[in-house]
């Protein structure tokens, strides 16, 4: 029986360079203190537009507290301000969340909010969500069983990925391969078909749409 692995967090913070021509300020101080390892400063500067609804910075809190940087590691508190971000369409957040309910790290583990989380994220052009939610379909867990989804689901992910992602690019495509080998020709067919027709959808936000955020190598 193969073992399928998850996709991690996408742990660094969504940062100046991707945020709206609105942020600044403490917004980018904020950051700038991230980047050169001044946690606490970071935290220090996002917690009060975080706590204003901010959503970027409710995502970047969401990992300082999933990492511990700055602050006391704490599942629960990072589940928090992942939710918050997510409610808002942060897509990032949205994946770190359904990570936390697949690994019931913060809240009663639940494949089933998982799936939401994963589905959320993955609508909007996120391949680690758009990977994991095909292993869930691929399963059947949070979901019925549907080997065509789970393998449009991958083949979006496979494409997604930059060649210079070449680990993940990998796994993508082998968990793809791994799906491709359990269908018939033509649920293959249906599944690229899916694929091809596909499109992203942004979600609003108060003061604007959130659009794609790549993170980091």
């Amino acid at each position: 029986m193969v073992r399928y692995l998850r996709f991690g967090l996408l742990i660094l913070l969504i940062s100046a360079s991707s945020a709206d021509p609105a942020s600044g300020g403490p917004f980018d101080d904020g950051i700038a203190a991230y980047e050169r390892g001044d946690y606490a400063t970071a935290f220090r500067l996002m917690k009060p537009l975080a706590e204003q609804g901010d959503a970027k910075s409710q995502h970047n809190l969401g990992v300082m507290y999933d990492y511990g940087r700055g602050v006391p590691q704490d599942n629960t508190k990072a589940v928090k301000w992942y939710r918050r971000a997510a409610g808002q369409g942060i897509p990032e957040a949205q994946h770190n969340l359904g990570l936390m309910y697949e690994n019931g790290q913060g809240v009663p583990q639940s494949d089933t909010e998982a799936v939401k989380w994963y589905r959320r994220a993955a609508g909007q052009g996120i391949p680690e969500a758009q990977v994991n939610l095909g292993i869930m379909y691929c399963k059947g867990r949070g979901v019925p069983q549907d080997y065509v989804l789970a393998h449009m689901w991958l083949n979006l992910a496979a494409a997604r990925y930059p060649a210079s992602a070449k680990k993940t690019l990998n796994d993508a495509v082998r968990y793809q391969d791994l799906v491709g080998s359990l269908m018939t020709p033509a649920q293959i067919a249906e599944a690229e078909r899916l694929a091809r027709e596909w499109k992203p959808k942004k979600e609003r936000i108060p003061g604007g749409d959130v659009t794609r955020r790549t993170p980091r190598p």
